[in-house]
């Protein structure tokens, strides 16, 4: 039987469709708010429970985006959520309080010119769940790359 890791994060957006994204102290890449589910939790919960330590925020977290199967080979099998955290006003993003042992910095950064930022399967994951989110469906990713078989509607 299968027994993947799995993490969940949240898509933040600002008034121009761009994505927030965090700078962790402990990767060489941008990376989006989230991290893996505890034991008895789902992956909405931990999204939630990531957002609030990590922004210190406790904003609305939306409906499922995109699932993708990520195994990697220092991890293992992995499975990740992406939920949708609607749009952040000045006034959300002023209460962010940034989790200082893990995280230097936040900014939004333009779908499009992600991979300046963070490594491609990241880049090609947000890409989908920003589209996910535009065409009101649900992506299936392997590797950040859409898998054979319908989108969810």
């Amino acid at each position: 039987m299968a027994r993947p890791r799995m993490a969940a994060g949240a898509l933040f957006f600002d008034e121009h469709d761009r994505v927030l994204m965090v700078e962790p102290a402990y990767k060489d890449y941008w990376d989006i708010p989230g991290g893996y589910v505890e034991k008895g939790e789902s992956p909405r919960e931990a999204c939630i429970r990531e957002v609030r330590e990590e922004l210190g925020i406790t904003p609305t977290i939306g409906r499922l985006l995109v699932v993708d199967w990520a195994p990697n080979p220092g991890e293992g099998d992995k499975v990740l959520y992406l939920f949708d955290g609607g749009v952040l006003s000045g006034t959300d993003t002023e209460r962010v309080v940034l989790q200082t042992d893990e995280l230097v910095g936040f900014a939004f950064h333009d779908v499009n010119k992600l991979v300046a930022v963070t490594i491609s399967r990241l880049a090609r994951r947000i890409a989908a769940a920003a589209s996910a989110r535009r065409s009101a469906s649900v992506a299936y990713l392997e590797h950040g790359e859409p898998a054979e078989g319908p989108t969810f509607h």
